[in-house]
């Protein structure tokens, strides 16, 4: 009887590890999907259950200065830091406000050339006022010349992206 007991828990072990190695492969078949997709930079995301920009424009509506809430939604890049690629601004359509996106703990860059490029951002969404000084580095980061940046004088309403992953289309 032991014996009996004995040899359907080996079997039993078996089959469930031959199904965990079959997960296993389809999993890193996905990935191996996503890596040829995409570029990632940051936190290791997945493209899937991401928002998009309309949607993402809606979020930000509803929110405050001081608010925060976490996100995920693909857009494209309308500029992106010339000096080392350490903050870029996104596409939301039909508004004023562009999101001005930085790193979490400033762990990673993006290339200096992705302008136009699809990217899909995780992290935390929030509204913040950015002092004249602020403005004015971050224009001279863009490459803005001395004129645009001497024509800053009040400070704004931004909207703010912390992104901990970054997926950028191929």
């Amino acid at each position: 009887m032991k014996v009996y007991i004995i040899v359907s828990l080996i079997t039993l072990s078996l089959f469930s590890c031959k199904q965990s190695t079959t997960e296993k492969n389809a999993n890193l078949a996905q990935l191996e999907v996503q890596q040829n997709e995409f570029d990632s930079f940051g936190e290791k995301i997945s493209p899937e259950n991401s928002l998009t920009a309309l949607e993402m424009k809606q979020k930000y509506s509803a929110l405050k200065p001081g608010d925060t809430i976490s996100a995920k939604f693909t857009t494209s890049v309308l500029g992106v830091c010339k000096m080392k690629g350490c903050w870029m601004t996104l596409d939301l359509p039909e508004t004023e406000e562009d999101p001005m996106v930085k790193f979490k703990d400033y762990g990673f860059f993006v290339p200096k050339d992705i302008e136009g490029s699809e990217v899909i951002v995780v992290g935390i969404a929030f509204i913040e006022e950015t002092s004249v000084e602020d403005r004015k580095h971050l224009a001279k980061d863009a490459g803005k010349t001395s004129e645009e940046i001497d024509n800053i004088t009040e400070p704004s309403r931004t909207f703010g992206f912390l992104a901990h992953g970054v997926l950028i289309k191929k």
